[in-house]
């Protein structure tokens, strides 16, 4: 009795995608896996990057005409269409064709990297090694003859020289000027941007009225006057009355010798910083298109019907495939 042959199971993966691949002989397109398994793009634009290569030549892929095959809307064909666009698989210009119309040319690339290095490649021209002269033969040297010694010259009398001077190093400079040494001048008095009587009165009355909460800080006439354009430069920058009073009161030195100097340190110190300026707020507006609501400054599109006028051409024509 003849043995079976028993032909041995074929080894299927246990999880994941199972590949039944018949041979195809015809109605069938080679695509590159730099679109079908792209990471940086939509599955919308790998889809739509793989139709327009399995296309002939010539064939029209405007929003219009996409949009008329599949059940997505313009606005999301034309944004599938910039993905390609921007990662190169899509280059779109416009050329001017017969009769003065203006065409669009639409090239779809498989191998974005290739093209880009084919077409900034240039023609290298062969460099032929120059042959260097033939190097006459040295003329033989003459018998120089027996070796002949010369006298030595007689010593020189060296005099005794000084024992050399050890000079101290330079100095370390001084961290700490001397007590001649000019003092640097006071940093200046904060003063408002925007100086206007009515601020410059509240200003003085804070100072004049600082006595009343903080008995220590009884400053002159002379010194109000002076402190005055501080305080204001504090309230321009909107801080408010109170906190003016408690950041130039609040814990003060024991005992307090000079209060007007004091006030005059934390009014410099303490200067807290301008107010931001209000940002613009952008107004709405309606689409001419669509009729939907977007912030622009002047009316017109909003940026889907936007995309949708770039790629809705009159007159589409795919050149390169």
């Amino acid at each position: 009795m003849d043995t079976q042959q028993v032909s041995a199971p074929s080894r299927v993966p246990s999880s994941g995608v199972v590949h039944i691949n018949i041979r195809l002989t015809d109605g069938y397109s080679i695509i590159s896996n730099r679109l079908s398994q792209h990471r940086d793009m939509s599955l919308l634009a790998i889809g739509l990057g793989t139709h327009i290569q399995s296309l002939p030549a010539g064939r029209r892929v405007g929003v219009k005409a996409l949009a008329a095959i599949f059940p997505e809307s313009e606005a999301r064909i034309a944004a599938a269409l910039r993905e390609l666009e921007r990662h190169g698989f899509l280059r779109r210009t416009r050329e001017r064709v017969q009769g003065g119309r203006v065409a669009t040319r639409t090239e779809s690339y498989n191998h974005p990297e290739a093209a880009t290095r084919r077409a900034g490649a240039a023609p290298v021209t062969p460099v032929t090694p120059a042959i260097p002269a033939a190097a006459s033969a040295p003329a033989p040297a003459p018998d120089p003859g027996p070796p002949v010694r010369e006298a030595s010259p007689a010593p020189v009398p060296v005099p005794a020289s000084e024992p050399p001077v050890v000079r101290d190093p330079d100095p370390v400079p001084r961290l700490v000027p001397s007590p001649a040494a000019p003092k640097p001048p006071p940093p200046p008095l904060p003063f408002p941007r925007r100086p206007s009587p009515p601020l410059f009165d509240e200003a003085a009355r804070l100072l004049a009225g600082l006595q009343v909460s903080a008995p220590l800080f009884a400053l002159s006439e002379v010194d109000v006057e002076r402190l005055t354009p501080g305080v204001a430069a504090w309230l321009e920058r909107g801080v408010r009355p109170d906190a003016v009073r408690v950041a130039l009161t609040d814990d003060p030195p024991v005992p307090l010798r000079h209060p007007a100097k004091l006030v005059r340190h934390r009014l410099i110190a303490l200067l807290p910083p301008p107010v931001p300026a209000p940002v613009p707020v952008v107004p709405l507006q309606n689409c001419d298109d669509c009729d939907r609501a977007f912030r622009s400054p002047v009316p017109g599109c909003c940026g889907e019907c936007r995309d949708v006028r770039a790629y809705a051409d009159d007159e589409p024509c795919l050149l390169g495939a």
